[in-house]
């Protein structure tokens, strides 16, 4: 998988060493010049030393050309593409912090997959919040990180209004076992990638609820529904909400056990108590904050979006999975399309 046979000459930083950005920089390593901004200096001494990350990705090996710092000046300082894998809720103090050191007109890609609370921008908004002389766009798609180190066939979109920025940076990520393709909604794209967050709650509470593929089935049926309407109102094209970004992401995060939001809404489903749950993972599940974001959008864009109100319910008001379940099915019955 990292057989320097695509060299890029461009030099790539990439904040956050979580497992997502620790695999997204494995795959640029193998293409260009690349380092990996770790908050802690003991995991930055990890991968530079033993190239493993056993907090994020236990037992896997990283490529030996991949560097690591604990310092964000060093990260960014020569970058010529940015890419943000920090959590929405401290994606903008990173960026603010980092900012100083970018050079003019880096492009940032964002990785996140949630909104900012209080705010209820898009990460490509705050990035043009902080960074506006920079194009900002998103790398997203049904992408599990054990399985894109494990060399699985697996593919993802990477979203900028300028399409020959896309087509520059496809290179960069792109292996023989990972596709990369150009699109230019980058709202429809983001809007999808966190939607699909809340539906992977709501598919693990029917499944920790002890129901079968029809419940899931029909939860995340409903709630690709549910994410196609709050994105097209929002100015996203449908045609992504049926595409890797949309439907591809809502599957594979709604089926896996590999999906901490899947994860946290099997336990919720069980009848845990969140914080329980979440004392128990170091990873962040963006569908927990995003779900009450998500419900304040939806009003503010006047979209019902019945599942993510009652995940945001179970999340924040202490709702039950099952009364939520049952809130659910005694909605009226219309057409399928209103």
């Amino acid at each position: 998988m990292y057989v320097r046979s695509l060299v890029v000459a461009l030099r790539v930083a990439v904040i956050g060493a979580g497992s997502w950005g620790t695999t997204v920089a494995a795959l640029s390593a193998a293409n260009s010049d690349t380092v990996l901004w770790a908050r802690s200096k003991d995991v930055a001494d990890e991968l530079a030393t033993t190239h493993t990350n056993e907090a994020y990705l236990p037992g896997v090996t990283l490529p030996d050309a991949l560097r690591a710092t604990p310092s964000l000046e060093e990260a960014v300082g020569e970058a010529d593409v940015v890419v943000m894998a920090v959590p929405s809720h401290g994606f903008r103090a990173v960026l603010e912090e980092a900012a100083p050191s970018v050079r003019a007109w880096v492009p940032i890609v964002s990785l996140s997959k949630g909104l900012e609370q209080g705010t209820l921008l898009r990460m490509t908004q705050v990035i043009n919040e902080v960074l506006p002389d920079h194009p900002a766009g998103a790398l997203t798609g049904p992408n599990l990180a054990r399985e894109i180190m494990a060399g699985h066939p697996a593919a993802a979109v990477l979203a900028f209004a300028d399409e020959r920025i896309a087509i520059g940076l496809q290179p960069v990520f792109r292996s023989e076992a990972f596709r990369v393709y150009t699109n230019l909604d980058i709202v429809g794209c983001e809007i999808a990638g966190v939607v699909k967050n809340v539906m992977a709650i709501a598919a693990g509470m029917v499944e920790g609820m002890g129901f079968g593929d029809n419940t899931k089935a029909t939860v995340m049926t409903r709630g690709l529904g549910e994410l196609s309407k709050l994105g097209e109102a929002m100015g996203g094209q449908p045609r992504t909400f049926a595409g890797l970004a949309g439907m591809g992401d809502l599957v594979a995060t709604c089926m896996s056990a590999q999906s901490r939001n899947h994860r946290v809404g099997v336990e919720l489903g069980k009848g845990r108590c969140l914080d329980d749950i979440v004392a128990d993972t170091q990873m962040v599940a963006e569908g927990v904050r995003s779900s009450s974001v998500v419900s304040e959008l939806a009003a503010q864009c006047g979209v019902e979006m019945p599942i993510a109100e009652q995940v945001r319910a179970v999340c924040h008001d202490g709702v039950s999975a099952s009364d939520a379940m049952v809130a659910l099915m005694r909605r009226r019955t219309g057409a399928e399309w209103d």
